[in-house]
């Protein structure tokens, strides 16, 4: 979006223009200052140890984190990775490695699903959360994807097909060639 030029009129269209020195979005364009307003964030629909509102993941998330991971990263991902093959790879990190490259792997969908959804950063950084509270955090993710209308279990393109959105996220399908 931008703000109208000093004139009170549209502003020029947009051909490029000189970044303003200190950030904050602005720039230059034509002699007059634009200013570029970021869409608002939103706050998380349940907070970050409201684990208990979904009893279920709660329980599997502390038995198994990597099923929860493997759930949220497969919605997160539009199903470009399937639930387990993240979830594999999350337990080999934690395996391998410890559990704190796991939570640093995990931070990365956390900082996705915000990016998809305009999502605030809180109560603080995406690692930091992952670090301190990595059960805390997935139940949290997961909630918020139920919340918005995804259902967990049944991964990416079966959520695509229940909401009548097949065709625009899955590839074509191909027929056969010529058959005698």
């Amino acid at each position: 979006m931008y703000a109208p030029n000093a004139e009170g009129g549209a502003p020029p269209a947009a051909t490029g223009g000189i970044p303003m020195n200190g950030g904050g979005g602005g720039y230059y364009e034509g002699g007059v200052a634009m200013q570029i307003t970021q869409a608002p964030v939103t706050p998380w629909s349940t907070g970050l140890f409201d684990c208990f509102d979904d009893v279920e993941s709660c329980c599997v998330t502390m038995l198994c984190p990597c099923i929860t991971f493997g759930q949220v990263a497969e919605i997160v991902d539009h199903g470009s990775t399937s639930c387990g093959a993240s979830a594999a790879l999350y337990t080999v990190i934690a395996s391998f490695t410890g559990a704190g490259v796991a939570c640093i792997y995990s931070c990365f969908y956390r900082s996705k699903l915000r990016a998809q959804y305009g999502l605030e950063e809180s109560p603080c950084p995406d690692c930091f959360v992952h670090f301190c509270c990595e059960h805390c955090a997935l139940c949290q993710e997961y909630r918020e994807l139920k919340n918005r209308g995804f259902e967990m279990s049944i991964g990416w393109y079966a959520n695509m097909e229940k909401q009548g959105r097949a065709a625009a996220t899955m590839p074509p399908q191909l027929h056969g060639g010529m058959t005698r």
